[in-house]
Formats: C-alpha cells, structure tokens, sequence
C-alpha cells in the first residue's frame, strides 16, 4: 500500500507544475489551501454520509476521495504520506490518552 501512496505522491508533485486547465490537482493548487480544505471537508462530510448508510463501496469511495484531497493538501504544504505514516509509527503500541497528554504545545 506505502508504494501506492508513495506513486500519488511523485504524482502530485508533478501536477504542481502543471496548466491548471488541464490538471484537476493543479487547479486545486492554483486555488490555493483555503479550497483544498474546503474539499477535504466535503470529503470527509460525505465519508461520514456513506459509512451512516453503511453501504461498503460507498465507504470505500469517499474514503479514497477524503484520502486523496489530503494527499493534495499534504503535498501543498511540502509534506509526504511518510511522514505521517512515520508518526503512526511513532504512536504505534501508546496509548492514545497518554500520546495526546505527552504532546508538545506549539
């Protein structure tokens, strides 16, 4: 799966350079984060939406389009899927109470 991510990470990197009329990705990037977060919560309004229904390839489907349009807002701010899989990583085996407790305040 980490290979799969790791192809629409080199993907969207590319489409930063690409003609916005051309490339949905790259008008996202034209538009700027404000509206790449605006879609990210469409997404994971309409994820929640599926998984009320409970019907499985529409969980699987908003799931891959919330999953998508944040891959795009990661790539926006100059990060990649491994970073964040390095922090699950890092939270692998903790307890949720005391990661979030151990936290630093920024």
């Amino acid at each position: 799966m980490n290979d799969v991510l790791n192809r629409l990470s080199e993907l969207l990197e590319q489409r930063k350079s690409a003609d916005p009329s051309s490339s949905y990705v790259a008008k996202l990037y034209a538009k700027g984060m404000d509206s790449i977060l605006k879609k990210i919560g469409e997404e994971a309004t309409e994820t929640v939406i599926a998984a009320k229904g409970g019907n499985q390839q529409e969980i699987i489907y908003e799931t891959a389009d919330l999953w998508f349009h944040t891959l795009v807002m990661l790539a926006k701010a100059g990060l990649k899927p491994d970073d964040v899989l390095a922090e699950l990583a890092r939270r692998e085996g903790l307890s949720g109470i005391d990661e979030k407790a151990a936290r630093v305040e920024k």
